[in-house]
């Protein structure tokens, strides 16, 4: 099931008058927000280069930094929207080498991060979400230590979490449906909820929860498919989608049951697949080209910059499509409880 298009002609407007002038007059904070992220890809704003010291590449980042930041977009993510929003500084990545600010909070997303809640060195391949939790705690510990926060700032901080879709792309690349349905999505929203236990237990009580997009519909799936893949009413690769469909039931169902659990808490559940799906369904109506040509495929050149694609390198969004996105996201049509996203800082 998708949406149609639930956007209001006022918020059309401001989407294409200018997303950070209205959204700010919407949506400002009382207070100097405090927010650490936790993610993948779709929110990692530049942690993931350093921890690799591979920079990103022009194209990336060409849309409004002029400059490849370690963004996998050409310019900005869902995250950095929802920054404006709140007329607050981008989030500085935890391992940023140079000038880091972390006045308004951290970045611990790393692209390429899944769920598991097991560490890995700093010489895999691979990370994890325990991986970011544990820099949390270290973050946390000593910057209350040298006074420069307190239990206080922690306890009234939005945690914001965004994982899930690596581990889902790659269970299903490697497994059938059934399996990954059976034991793999359980496992990934078990990880999920215990992270979420953990940072509880050390001061969070605001927590903002994304779900997983509509993965079969992302041009680099799209492309695999052949004879014997199983396809969509939208085109999109069927069994990937089921997986993620599954994985955001149970994530918020999850989510219910740790409102109950921690009952001091705050849980935001936020559906981003009904609005990706919806973007990418209706991107022709929203303005956009082909939803499922990537503007920057490998080795050939990007699309005009100006142009609106949905799709920037196969598995991530461009900026318009991220403006759009986060947009949506502040309406609170899609979330439950339906809480403004200013809620956290005021």
């Amino acid at each position: 099931m998708y949406y149609s298009s639930k956007i209001s002609l006022a918020l059309v407007c401001f989407f294409f008058l200018g997303f950070g002038t209205a959204t700010a007059t919407a949506a400002a904070c009382s207070n100097e927000p405090l927010i650490f992220n936790f993610g993948d890809s779709n929110s990692d704003t530049g942690g993931a280069s350093v921890l690799s010291g591979r920079e990103l590449e022009f194209p990336e980042g060409r849309t409004f930094f002029h400059e490849p930041t370690g963004r996998a977009s050409d310019g900005r993510l869902i995250l950095d929207f929802l920054c404006e929003s709140l007329e607050t500084k981008f989030l500085t990545p935890y391992l940023e080498l140079f000038t880091p600010d972390f006045s308004n909070g951290v970045n611990f997303a790393l692209g390429g991060a899944d769920s598991r809640l097991g560490r890995t060195d700093i010489n895999s391949v691979a990370y994890t979400l325990g991986n970011e939790i544990a820099e949390f705690s270290r973050f946390r510990n000593v910057t209350i230590r040298r006074g420069s926060l307190d239990a206080g700032q922690v306890k009234s901080a939005l945690f914001m979490l965004d994982i899930g879709q690596n581990d889902i792309q790659f269970d299903t690349n490697t497994k059938t449906l059934q399996q990954v349905l059976d034991g793999d999505v359980p496992a990934i929203v078990s990880n999920i909820g215990k992270a979420m236990q953990m940072l509880y237990q050390l001061g969070g009580r605001n927590f903002w929860v994304h779900n997983t997009g509509p993965l079969g519909c992302l041009p680099s799936n799209v492309a695999l498919i052949n004879a014997s893949t199983a396809v969509d009413e939208y085109g999109c690769v069927s069994d990937k989608n089921k997986a993620a469909a599954a994985f955001n039931s149970q994530l918020e169902r999850l989510c219910r049951e740790l409102r109950l659990e921690m009952g001091d808490a705050t849980i935001v559940y936020v559906d981003i697949y009904s609005i990706k799906l919806d973007l990418i369904v209706n991107a022709t109506s929203y303005g956009f080209e082909n939803p499922f040509v990537q503007c920057k495929p490998k080795g050939q050149s990007v699309c005009p910059e100006g142009s609106r694609y949905v799709n920037w390198d196969g598995f991530h969004y461009t900026e318009a499509a991220n403006m759009l996105v986060a947009s949506k996201i502040i309406s609170t049509s899609f979330s439950t409880p339906p809480l403004p996203f200013q809620f956290f800082c005021n």
